[in-house]
């Protein structure tokens, strides 16, 4: 959707939606990867003011947010960290297939507490003994969890970690472990690793597969046009300086 047809559908919901909006504003609700978080809160507000409407958005493991939705959560749109789980959706009946949109790809990063005396500059530090703690993001149910596990399998050195592993029930989560010190190392999101207490090196993406992430409209909504509002929002003009600024490589860099 180009820019003017953004507009235009913005002014066709608010038209369409003139009698509800004296009572009550327009509202989407958003199920968006935890990944997401640092980057959304940016880009929310300017949505919000371009399309006037409120945007709640619930942030999480995508896993556990596919399977709310699938289960009937009331969300508008979905943003997840992995193709899969969109996929998975799709053959269940549980978004408009037409909506199915790619936003980017994440990146892993090793990261580890600013004041740690403890140097952990690639995969293989994790074996040092200092090293008693790893956290990643659980990956029974989180992309960037799984992706870790994937790159330290590929490094051959899964089974020689994976009793330092402490799982976080999302990046975010992961990421809090590292920032408080309650591990010497995490593998986590480049999206949400450019805090003042860590520090982070880039993981080699040759050693898991592509952190391909996809957006789709939930079927149940009732603004469908809305939903697809915001996924193009973050696909243009507006959009795409933030996703890059946190890290994220977009549609047509990969």
């Amino acid at each position: 959707m180009t820019r003017r047809g953004f507009v235009t559908a913005v002014l066709l919901l608010g038209a369409a939606g003139t009698a509800q909006a004296q009572s009550a504003p327009l509202t989407l609700t958003v199920f968006a990867a935890a990944d997401l978080q640092m980057a959304f809160g940016e880009v929310k507000p300017l949505f919000e003011k371009a399309a006037g409407v409120r945007v709640t958005l619930v942030t999480g493991s995508t896993g556990n947010l596919a399977k709310q939705i699938e289960h009937g959560a009331p969300a508008d749109v979905f943003f997840s960290a992995n193709q899969g789980f969109v996929d998975d959706l799709r053959a269940a009946g549980a978004i408009i297939p037409q909506t199915r949109a790619l936003y980017a790809q994440g990146r892993l990063v090793l990261a580890a507490p600013r004041k740690s005396a403890v140097a952990v500059r690639e995969l293989t530090d994790l074996l040092k003994p200092e090293v008693r703690r790893v956290a990643i993001a659980n990956p029974a149910h989180a992309p960037y969890g799984r992706a870790a596990q994937e790159a330290l399998e590929r490094a051959g050195l899964w089974e020689r970690v994976r009793s330092k592993l402490v799982y976080g029930e999302n990046i975010r989560h992961a990421l809090q472990f590292v920032e408080t010190g309650a591990v010497e190392a995490g593998i986590i999101a480049l999206s949400v690793a450019d805090v003042p207490g860590i520090t982070h090196v880039p993981v080699d993406p040759t050693l898991h597969a592509p952190l391909n992430q996809v957006a789709a409209v939930v079927k149940r909504s009732a603004r469908p046009e809305l939903g697809a509002a915001f996924i193009q929002f973050v696909n243009g003009p507006e959009g795409r300086p933030i996703m890059k600024r946190y890290g994220f490589l977009l549609p047509g860099e990969f």
